[in-house]
């Protein structure tokens, strides 16, 4: 299969059968992590690293990639350049795309909620250097998707229910098991990118979808849309609810994470404040172990940071079923695969 020069802003824009290349060479690598296979794929290739918002796995996984790849991650933040914005002059995104186009093998864009002042305004700056710049452009996490997210999360449920982590990956074993996506009360104000890739991705895999919020908390009525037309291709549930424990009755794997609400924004200021004071009137949204005993003996997912004590409690965080850290290890290994599919010498 040929990848080579594909963006990745969303893994709905992908084919399933590319999905699946993706995931099969990631199960590889992670077995074979340093295998001579695979140490040369990047050799002598850089790979952009733009950041608008700092992170902990992110940085961290992409340059380890990049370095288990034979090639080099170059760290970039805007503000250490020259580039224009609606209220500053500066090199057009045009101009900027085709330059480092010229230079590196790839670029990477990781944009989120408070660097933007509308919600697709992130999705939009990926798209226009993706128009101008002839290399592959992939979404390292921007204001609706994350598609490297959401390929490790599945990666890392299918590993639960299949083999074990690092024992080989059969993604069938996620067909008809229930995906609830609940979302958690917190200090903190977060984008919908981790929520809408991870409901995206499950329903592509065949597995049935709850989103569970408080009335005011509706998610990207597009992405609602598709993912709804996934499950129905799939003949599998899609469901919405505002009932706290509801969702978690028969469920296998639960994303328990804080998102924004869809007033945020107001004349181009992201409000966070006000998104952390409306947030913490739902204490009772938060993911424990009497809610968890309703599931069907479910795995507890997370993309990470975790807001403990308010998205979910440390006992389910820390707790036997939870597949958090094989998730966030899968970052590496997924970006890896995308990174050598879309760029590399395979």
């Amino acid at each position: 299969m040929d990848l080579f020069g594909r963006d990745l802003i969303t893994t709905q824009e992908w084919s399933l059968e590319e999905l699946r290349a993706v995931l099969d060479l990631a199960a590889r690598m992670k077995r074979e992590r340093f295998s001579p296979k695979f140490t040369s794929l990047l050799a002598n290739k850089t790979f952009f690293m733009f950041f608008y918002n700092p992170s902990v796995r992110t940085r961290q996984s992409f340059e380890c990639a990049a370095t288990e790849l034979g090639g080099h991650a170059q760290f970039l933040e805007p503000k250490a350049m020259r580039l224009k914005t609606a209220t500053s002059a500066g090199e057009t995104v045009e101009d900027a795309a085709r330059v480092m186009a010229r230079y590196a093998a790839g670029l990477g864009i990781r944009i989120l909620e408070d660097r933007v002042g509308y919600y697709g305004e992130g999705d939009e700056l990926l798209r226009e250097y993706a128009r101008w710049g002839d290399f592959p452009v992939i979404s390292m996490a921007h204001d609706k998707y994350h598609p490297c997210q959401g390929l490790a999360d599945v990666m890392g449920w299918a590993e639960w229910f299949g083999k074990g982590p690092g024992k080989g990956l059969d993604v069938s074993v996620l067909e008809g098991k229930k995906l609830l996506i609940s979302w958690g009360h917190g200090a903190l104000a977060r984008s919908w990118c981790s929520v809408q890739e991870a409901m995206l991705i499950g329903s592509r895999f065949g597995m049935d979808v709850t989103v569970a919020s408080p009335e005011g908390y509706d998610l990207d009525p597009q992405v609602i849309e598709w993912a709804r037309e996934n499950c129905k291709a799939n003949q599998a549930n899609f469901a919405i609810t505002h009932d706290v424990k509801a969702g978690y009755r028969g469920a296998h794997v639960v994303y328990s994470r804080h998102w924004m609400s869809p007033q945020a924004y107001r004349d181009g200021e992201f409000l966070k404040q006000a998104e952390i004071d409306r947030a913490l009137k739902y204490p009772e949204w938060i993911c424990d172990t009497e809610k968890m005993k309703l599931t069907d003996n479910a795995i507890f997912t997370h993309p990470m940071p975790i807001d403990r004590g308010h998205e979910v409690t440390d006992e389910v965080a820390s707790g036997p079923r939870s597949c958090i850290y094989d998730v966030a290890e899968n970052r590496l290994h997924v970006q890896k695969a995308i990174m050598a599919l879309t760029m590399g010498n395979l």
